[in-house]
């Protein structure tokens, strides 16, 4: 019921934890305090002072597994929509590829999001920098295997925003900007330089990553209390006596799938085994 201030060190060793109106004693304390994303669930990132205030080093926080948000704007129009079996690939302007991932993705308000994208994202707070998200709507299929089969129906009758619409979500025909400059053309004027340019707006659709989004909205936090500061067989401090450390305030974070859950589960079994066990071990 009383607000943490800091813990109270005594000779490089924990006397208790500092609140308002005065110091509650103890001989081992963890801080499991979380991050500094999702703060809605009481996470505020007050770990971190704390960690500093005991002389401990925190790496650079930032946010992991989260949203993109893109420098254009259509993706707006498709706020909601979810696409599978699509393959997403991270890469530099015109240059290398850094990472690809194939599931699900999500367009959101203000650019995209979904299970590939928030494992990219962790690859994206990394690279830093001007970076790309290549989407292939079909990457089981082939490019020229894609062009043959337009090059079939385009010689039929019919518009295009019709053909379209049978093979994409149909809120994404009018969204697209080259399927949308295309859309009322019928099928037999469909031009060789347009039937390559719908194949590679399915193949090989470029957005601009502008930012990730904020911290707040990511499930977890890059950075953390430096793991060679902490002892990785009990979570003890290497630096003061008594002083535990779990979950997500450390500097360890991992891609989507239950593995930061994970991380959090072990490393809070195992502080607080030795946080238990570690006076004993003295009266010993």
């Amino acid at each position: 019921g009383a607000r943490v201030l800091a813990p109270e060190i005594s000779d490089s060793a924990i006397a208790g934890v500092r609140v308002f109106g005065g110091v509650m004693p103890a001989d081992s304390v963890i801080i499991a305090t979380g991050g500094l994303s999702y703060p809605g669930t009481g996470s505020t990132g007050d770990g971190y002072g704390f960690a500093r205030a005991a002389g401990h080093t925190v790496t650079p926080l930032g946010p992991s597994l989260c949203g993109m948000i893109t420098d254009e704007k259509w993706p707006a129009a498709l706020s909601g929509l979810s696409l599978k079996n699509v393959k997403c690939t991270l890469a530099r302007p015109g240059g290398k590829a850094l990472a690809s991932e194939t599931g699900e993705m999500l367009f959101t308000h203000k650019g995209v999001s979904g299970p590939i994208i928030l494992t990219l994202s962790k690859t994206a707070a990394e690279a830093g920098g001007p970076l790309v998200l290549v989407i292939d709507l079909k990457p089981y299929i082939p490019a020229e295997e894609l062009e043959n089969s337009f090059r079939q129906a385009f010689c039929g009758k019919g518009l295009l925003k019709g053909y379209m619409e049978k093979r994409l979500p149909k809120a994404m025909v009018p969204a697209l900007p080259v399927i949308k400059e295309a859309c009322g053309l019928p099928l037999s004027g469909i031009t060789a330089k347009q039937r390559k340019q719908l194949v590679s707006a399915r193949k090989n659709g470029n957005l601009s990553k502008k930012s990730l989004c904020p911290i707040e909205e990511a499930i977890i936090t890059k950075g953390g209390v430096s793991t060679a500061e902490v002892d990785p067989k009990t979570m003890a401090s290497r630096i003061v006596r008594g002083l535990y450390f779990c979950g997500e305030i450390l500097d360890i974070d991992a891609v989507t799938g239950g593995y930061n859950l994970q991380a959090a589960f072990s490393t809070g079994y195992v502080a607080g085994i030795n946080a238990a066990l570690s006076k004993e071990e003295e009266k010993r």
